[in-house]
């Protein structure tokens, strides 16, 4: 699938050479030429870009940038004028991801749009490497808060299941008693550390085929608890 772009200028030569440009990488590119044409655009279509320039008819750069940013988190570059340091300052303040000076090198602004682009494509990867964690046996989905050992759906708590999200991506780190108490009770609760061990304990019993020698969540002896891959 070829990435698909957003280019707004007023200026229609500007556009149209971008425009060109982008098309011979086999990227999709929508043209809009004032702020109100802009936001219609970006409304109805989810890009993987937005060339955006400062100033523009109807409604300037910097407040479609910001409306776009009520509704979406798709990257959007400011075109500013040169040495403009306000502009540049204020397109980053409203929620753009970059900005890129004019006059502009065409080369600069397809090797900035690509560099963004791997961005937002590696953090999205990461994202989802979040929502989902499988290890061994045993899978957590994040986004619907369930576990499933062997395929098998096991009954969490909302605790438990929050103990055995922070351990899982952070495999190998120790956390003290202390630490998993203030970290997923509150330094507000009232109770102790031994709210913890109960709650590994129960832990251990739902998710290990032998909680005495469990295979996931170890205890450090001292020190706390942490989970092996």
């Amino acid at each position: 699938m070829g990435k698909k772009v957003l280019v707004v200028d007023d200026e229609k030569l500007i556009v149209k050479g971008i425009r060109f440009s982008l098309e011979q990488d086999g990227m999709e590119v929508d043209c809009a030429y004032d702020g109100e044409e802009a936001l219609a655009f970006a409304r109805e279509n989810e890009y993987d870009i937005v060339l955006l320039d400062v100033m523009l008819p109807k409604l300037d750069g910097f407040q479609v940038c910001q409306q776009i940013r009520e509704f979406s988190t798709m990257p959007v570059v400011m075109l500013t004028a040169k040495g403009d340091d306000m502009d540049k300052i204020l397109g980053l303040e409203y929620g753009a991801d970059d900005y890129i000076t004019k006059p502009f090198n065409i080369l600069e602004v397809k090797a900035r749009i690509k560099a963004i682009m791997r961005r937002t494509a590696q953090k999205a990867v990461e994202a989802d490497k979040k929502k989902f964690m499988e290890v061994g046996n045993l899978k957590l989905d994040c986004e619907s808060r369930r576990v499933y050992i062997d395929g098998k759906e096991i009954n969490l708590t909302a605790k438990e299941f929050d103990v055995l999200e922070l351990l899982v991506f952070n495999p190998n780190k120790v956390y003290s008693r202390e630490n998993l108490l203030n970290i997923v009770w509150g330094y507000e609760y009232p109770g102790d550390v031994r709210t913890v061990d109960v709650h590994i304990r129960r832990l251990r019993e739902k998710i290990e085929s032998n909680p005495s020698e469990p295979k996931y969540v170890h205890t450090k002896w001292g020190v706390g608890y942490y989970f092996q891959a």
